[in-house]
């Protein structure tokens, strides 16, 4: 098999150090991003924050108490959809094997490209110099045989660092790796391998693979082989984007609501702008999941209905998603709304045979070449306008791309 070279870059402090850029006066000070108007949790920092103790997912009020100097910046999701979506043709004039991880993470596959630019390295520097001089953000870079182990390199030396895997250095930099470091291994997963009495990616690679499927299923064989720092999957072009098994949005509600009414409207936003997406790129499907949190950050609850027939149309999910609402008495005002459609498959748009669903179509289809060519919600439904100021959320969704189906257009 051939050795590939994969970089995996991570912009630093991302939205922060966006923020610092536009803004000279907040440069070499603590600040931290939120979603709109103070309501939501801290997104990212900036670095001399993250000195003094500010993480992202804390409270406001947590990260001033940490660091009462904190300044405050409310995030403004074009801005970073742009930076995001300009680095990636950066990263295109370096390969087109270019696979967005999320908004500021990407993997290339720089295999082909080495007789071109003479080594990984030589295109770290080029792309981290034309990041600096385009954007004035640095990122950092790992350079390694495969995605698992390239990401991992990227995390090790930050910010603006470069650090490279050699294959024949695979085994002792994994060897004394806390398993937590490898991506795919969350908190449940740690606390899991760590009652096997599994710590490093050295005891992982070595444990019996049979003992791990006995307590993982399946995926055993895969936690041992990223112990070994084993990973065959490609880096997935835009353009080749694997089947996507569901489409969704969810988003944090920039104040608590329990009026019906308001909640109503927020599903309506919601399932439009999952339809318009599943629309655009011929998917329909059967099963739609509503999820809700609660005021109290902690509660949450999420049901699905699957239906008889596939969907896509904006008012069929709304429906769907308003009669999963309809069977939950809600105990408490509402934090976050979400909504996706899976059990999907890929369709040519049939022209409907009654004269009434023509005509529902031709302004479904209307409507979408409008918004696409003018943006989001420029034409939307009469029951969303009293309320289009406000009724969405200023939180960009992890799911973001800057290609693709999982690409989102949030304001």
């Amino acid at each position: 098999m051939e050795t590939r070279t994969i970089l995996h870059i991570d912009a630093n402090a991302f939205f922060a150090s966006v923020e610092q850029a536009a803004n000279p006066e907040l440069r070499g000070k603590p600040i931290a991003v939120v979603g709109g108007h103070g309501r939501t949790v801290i997104t990212t920092s900036s670095y001399e924050a993250r000195a003094k103790g500010v993480k992202t997912g804390m409270a406001i009020w947590e990260g001033k108490r940490h660091c009462p100097e904190l300044i405050i910046v409310v995030g403004d999701n074009k801005k970073y959809q742009h930076t995001s979506t300009k680095m990636n043709e950066i990263f295109r004039d370096c390969t087109p094997e270019v696979e967005a991880f999320s908004i500021d993470e990407s993997w290339l596959d720089v295999t082909h490209s080495l007789s071109i630019f003479g080594n990984a390295e030589n295109i770290a520097y080029l792309i981290k110099a034309r990041i600096k001089y385009q954007f004035d953000i640095t990122v950092s870079i790992g350079i390694a045989p495969n995605k698992l182990l390239a990401k991992l390199a990227s995390d090790m030396h930050k910010p603006d660092g470069l650090t490279v895997i050699a294959p024949e250095n695979v085994a002792r930099t994994l060897e004394l790796m806390p398993i937590q470091e490898l991506c795919g291994v969350g908190k449940k997963m740690q606390r899991h391998l760590n009652m096997l009495s599994i710590y490093t990616c050295g005891e992982l690679g070595r444990c019996d693979e049979a003992r791990l499927t006995r307590k993982f299923g399946i995926i055993g064989k895969r936690l041992k082989q990223m112990g070994r720092g084993i990973d065959h999957s490609p880096v997935v072009q835009f353009a080749e984007e694997v089947d996507v098994k569901s489409v969704g949005h969810s988003s944090t509600l920039e104040r608590d609501i329990s009026d019906p009414v308001e909640i109503r409207r927020f599903l309506l936003q919601l399932s439009e702008m999952v339809g318009s997406r599943a629309r655009r790129y011929s998917v329909s499907g059967k099963t739609i999941h509503l999820y809700v949190r609660y005021a109290d950050f902690f509660s949450s609850w999420g049901k699905q209905t699957t239906l008889k027939n596939y969907i896509n149309q904006s008012d069929e999910i709304y429906r769907a998603a308003l009669g999963i609402l309809e069977t939950v008495e809600l105990e408490q005002p509402v934090r976050l709304l979400g909504i996706s459609l899976s059990n999907l498959k890929h369709q040519a748009e049939q022209l409907p045979l009654f004269e009434d669903e023509r005509k529902k179509l031709f302004a479904t289809q209307a409507m979408d070449t409008l918004n696409d060519r003018f943006g989001r919600m420029s034409v939307t439904y009469g029951t969303l306008l009293p309320g289009k100021e406000t009724a969405g959320s200023h939180v960009i969704p992890p799911s973001w791309r800057p290609d693709g189906i999982k690409n989102v257009d949030v304001e």
